[in-house]
């Protein structure tokens, strides 16, 4: 909005010309999404606590988490607001990726809204049925990758899948590419719902990805950088950069409530449609194999849910102590703040070695 109003008035005023700059906007769109945050968290988590939408705690967790049966939930309505008020006043509202990522916020939110909703009506953990929910998820994919089937985001590698740390090494994956673009928004939108169980663990590890992402995203959008560092140079994708620092800083404002102990937890309100932010982005800009590896985080929280369920189907016994992951480190004695850290720790590792492949080439 800013830059639609504000730089077309650059022969007026000259300095507005530095709107044009999307390292000016991603600044702006980063500090007013913390702003945003601290200014209506305070309210949302004392409107939470006065309808007693509490966090259902799970039974057969850990002792020390029945304390957060207290904690009030849905608070990703705070990273909501405050990521989509910054991008209307930062991003370029023509943007074709943008109004994507807009309305798949808007999507998976109310999805995770209506799971919460339910849980808290229930009284219990389940909130919509599995298949409801992924449902609701592959349509919208579905959806988004059709249209990218019509309009890709390089007409030069539509169906082409670069493999990282390899300069020109390309999977072809022809009408399956489609697939892919489900399976990436769907499995990153669950993996980070999956992650989702510690004070801080998946706000934190969002802010690692989000910000890796949004250099790539950056680098993808500008044609020199592309071309220097041979990645699929994709137009428009700079403007992604601006979505996910207003996520980078809205999870910054979110993590000063839900560092442990924890004043509010952002629920599936929050964490399906910041899981599908980070894997529509990664399709957007090309890179969707280096989200495996940036979000590795997430990907092992899903994976080791998978593996209990199955390993318990077969044999009735439990391959870990409980899943997801991070509850099995606790229920080996960690502290969650123990865990949590160290998962950061792993997370910026992997961010490391995703940067890496854009050199190893």
């Amino acid at each position: 909005m800013l830059y639609h109003i504000l730089y077309n008035l650059r022969d007026v005023f000259t300095p507005f010309n530095v709107f044009q700059y999307i390292t000016f906007r991603a600044g702006g769109a980063i500090l007013t999404s913390i702003l945003i945050s601290f200014i209506v968290g305070h309210y949302i988590i004392r409107e939470l606590t006065k309808f007693k939408i509490k966090q259902i705690v799970r039974t057969d967790g850990p002792s020390t988490h029945l304390s957060k049966k207290e904690t009030p939930t849905m608070g990703g309505l705070i990273i909501l607001l405050s990521v989509v008020i910054s991008v209307l006043l930062w991003a370029r509202l023509d943007n074709r990726f943008i109004l994507w990522l807009l309305a798949g916020s808007v999507w998976f939110s109310l999805l995770g809204f209506c799971d919460d909703y339910l849980k808290l009506k229930k009284k219990n953990t389940n909130g919509l049925s599995t298949r409801g929910k992924l449902f609701a998820q592959t349509l919208f994919a579905a959806v988004l990758a059709s249209y990218l089937s019509f309009f890709p985001q390089n007409p030069e590698f539509t169906t082409l899948v670069n493999m990282p740390y390899f300069k020109s090494f390309f999977i072809n994956f022809s009408f399956l590419y489609m697939v892919l673009v489900m399976v990436m928004i769907v499995g990153s939108s669950n993996a980070v719902n999956l992650t989702d169980g510690l004070d801080g663990l998946a706000i934190g590890n969002i802010i690692i990805v989000a910000f890796a992402l949004a250099l790539f995203a950056y680098f993808a959008g500008h044609v020199k950088i592309a071309d220097y560092l041979k990645i699929i140079s994709v137009s428009g994708a700079g403007e992604i950069s601006i979505f996910l620092f207003a996520v980078v800083g809205s999870g910054l404002g979110f993590l000063w409530y839900n560092s442990h102990p924890a004043q509010v937890f952002m629920g599936d309100t929050g964490s399906l449609f910041l899981g599908g932010v980070l894997g529509m982005s990664s399709v957007f800009i090309k890179q969707e194999l280096i989200l495996v590896l940036l979000g590795g985080i997430f990907v092992t929280e899903a994976l080791s849910v998978i593996i209990q369920v199955s390993h318990y189907r077969r044999t009735k016994k439990k391959f870990f102590r409980m899943a997801p992951l991070h509850h099995h480190f606790e229920m080996l004695g960690l502290s969650e703040t123990k865990v949590t850290i160290k998962f950061w720790i792993v997370g910026i590792m992997l961010a490391i070695l995703s940067f890496a492949s854009l050199k190893l080439r």
